[in-house]
């Protein structure tokens, strides 16, 4: 497919890089947790807070296995790696590009850990989460983009631009 789907942990800008990036090629864009939340009525957090991490983690998977569309640009919740089908659908819709970005930069970023709507168990750190996703997010991505300290989204969405322009992808 001729998808673009931005991977990485909340906070590593795949939303704002994703709009930014999707009028940059002419692509339309999709911000997954937003179906979530118009397919459940409720805000992330409040999913969460109501029903429980497995029935978030449950209906972001139905949300994303929905997911059926041409030359997007796709921004999934950081957790949608956390599921094999989830994540295999992604990676067919098209070309998975990790947002790598330090955890001392996601600290510095996420100002409202408890209130974002961050799939986590009760008691983990952001750190931990981090521990978890690393690893899955390496083995799905087509693409690396490490996003450096101070670098801005706009400066992200180029250099994503850049390197799938340099493979032929965008």
């Amino acid at each position: 497919m001729d998808n673009i789907v931005l991977i990485g942990m909340p906070g590593a800008g795949k939303s704002t890089v994703g709009v930014l990036l999707a009028k940059a090629l002419g692509y339309d864009f999709l911000d997954a947790d937003l179906v979530i939340q118009q397919r459940e009525g409720l805000l992330l957090q409040e999913i969460l807070d109501q029903k429980g991490l497995d029935y978030f983690l449950a209906a972001e998977e139905a949300a994303i296995l929905s997911l059926d569309c041409r030359r997007t640009v796709v921004a999934p919740g950081g957790s949608a790696i956390c599921r094999p089908a989830e994540a295999e659908h992604l990676k067919a819709l098209g070309t998975m590009v990790y947002l790598r970005v330090s955890e001392a930069e996601l600290t510095r970023r996420i100002t409202n850990l408890s209130s974002r709507g961050i799939a986590m168990q009760p008691g983990q750190t952001l750190s931990d989460v981090m521990a978890y996703r690393a690893p899955l997010y390496e083995k799905y991505a087509d693409l690396t983009v490490d996003c450096a300290a101070g670098m801005d989204l706009g400066q992200t969405m180029q250099a994503v631009r850049a390197l799938l322009a340099e493979r032929g992808l965008a």
